[in-house]
């Protein structure tokens, strides 16, 4: 059974702990599965991403943002997730489509319909079957992504430097976002203990995944 998951949230949500989390628990129930993360998952991205997270690319235009993310979500998608789904994988990702309406539409201003045509007449319009946004205050998200940068010598930083209000736009977009597609899209409490968390995206999981 193909199933394509992502995570979603601001800066220090904890979308990596709680993806290695459900890798781990996916392994021990035997199911076939591939680990990938946007912007990046192929040669490509990660070049494109070296140039997007790093804070050295601070003049970067925000239309220019936005089209190195479709450009390495294109390269990423037709490479690598639906060869995946094709072959019956779950497929967990750290960040998609939402992530680009949340941080170049709803915190840089660019145009969501736009945005949402991009995706559309790159990707076919894919969303995936399942998105799990871990929502908490930007404060606390940005105290826990400089702490956990803080022994990192390549640090993916550029984000982080935004402004509070940025973060605070970004938020509001996802929750906006998941309004919008609750089948879809579930919110989850990023201030919970990791094995609370970890539990509950469990329990979202289709029938067939729950242990």
């Amino acid at each position: 059974m193909s199933l394509f998951i992502t995570f979603e949230g601001i800066e220090g949500c904890g979308k990596t702990t709680q993806i290695n989390h459900l890798t781990s628990y996916l392994e021990r129930i035997h199911k076939p599965l591939l680990v990938t993360r946007e912007p990046g998952g192929t040669e490509v991205g990660e070049k494109i991403r070296q140039i997007l997270l790093s804070s050295e690319n601070d003049r970067i235009d925000p239309m220019a943002e936005l089209l190195l993310y479709a450009a390495s979500r294109v390269q990423h998608y037709r490479e690598v997730i639906s060869s995946a789904l094709a072959q019956g994988k779950i497929v967990l990702c750290d960040r998609f489509a939402d992530a680009t309406l949340a941080y170049q539409g709803y915190g840089r201003g660019l145009d969501l319909e736009w945005i949402e045509k991009i995706h559309s007449q790159t990707m076919a319009n894919v969303r995936p079957n399942l998105t799990f946004l871990l929502d908490l205050p930007v404060e606390e998200g940005l105290k826990r992504a400089f702490k956990r940068m803080e022994n990192q010598t390549n640090k993916e930083d550029r984000f982080e430097k935004e402004a509070l209000d940025f973060h605070r736009r970004v938020r509001e977009g996802y929750l906006v976002l998941a309004k919008r597609d609750p089948k879809r899209i579930i919110i989850l409490d990023g201030l919970k203990d990791e094995q609370t968390l970890h539990r509950e995206i469990i329990s979202h999981l289709p029938e067939g995944l729950r242990g």
